[in-house]
């Protein structure tokens, strides 16, 4: 029932994702933050089963870690989606994941870039992307409103256009979302 939709603009990725903890049909709260900070410039977006979701951005955020200090680097985002690939698809044989990760992120080289992941680990860098049920909604609006060079309220519209259909289309209620930007300057909630 979970909701993450990302798109990449220019020099930026926007990362959105409901704020409902829900339990079968029990709503728990509506403050439930779905963006990870990985570091200062990588996040991801997640959908699935609170423990599987928490337990690999933990998993993740730690290794990226150990690895810069054991390396004295960070990982970039292309190199983190592939790690997050190959550890989805390790876990595929012994005890999955259930997670659908968007991972956003900015690269002084790369620029900003935006990763599907889903929990058969499978990878695609994408222009824009959406996991849950809500995708059925949204990549249409995405594929119709998203175009190369979107400044950031450009791309807020497009995610507001999402949001809108979810609320007169969806059968599920998502009464709050939260909207986090990561650029040259950081990750920031919008």
């Amino acid at each position: 029932m979970d909701t993450v939709l990302g798109l990449v603009g220019d020099g930026f990725v926007m990362i959105a994702a409901d704020a409902t903890a829900a339990r079968g049909i029990c709503v728990l709260n509506h403050e439930q933050d779905k963006i990870v900070e990985l570091d200062s410039s990588k996040m991801i977006g997640q959908s699935g089963p609170v423990c599987d979701t928490s337990n690999f951005s933990e998993y993740i955020q730690k290794n990226m870690t150990l690895y810069e200090l054991n390396n004295n680097m960070q990982l970039s985002t292309h190199a983190t989606a592939n790690f997050m690939r190959r550890e989805l698809a390790t876990a595929l044989r012994k005890g999955p994941y259930q997670t659908n990760i968007l991972l956003g992120g900015y690269d002084a080289r790369a620029g900003a870039s935006l990763f599907f992941l889903d929990y058969m680990s499978a990878l695609q860098k994408v222009n824009f992307g959406a996991h849950g049920y809500a995708s059925n909604f949204c990549l249409s609006t995405f594929d119709k409103e998203w175009k190369e060079g979107l400044d950031v309220d450009g791309a807020r519209v497009i995610m507001d256009k999402c949001i809108a259909v979810l609320e007169k289309r969806f059968l599920i209620s998502n009464p709050k979302f939260v909207i986090k930007v990561v650029d040259a300057n950081g990750i920031r909630t919008l």
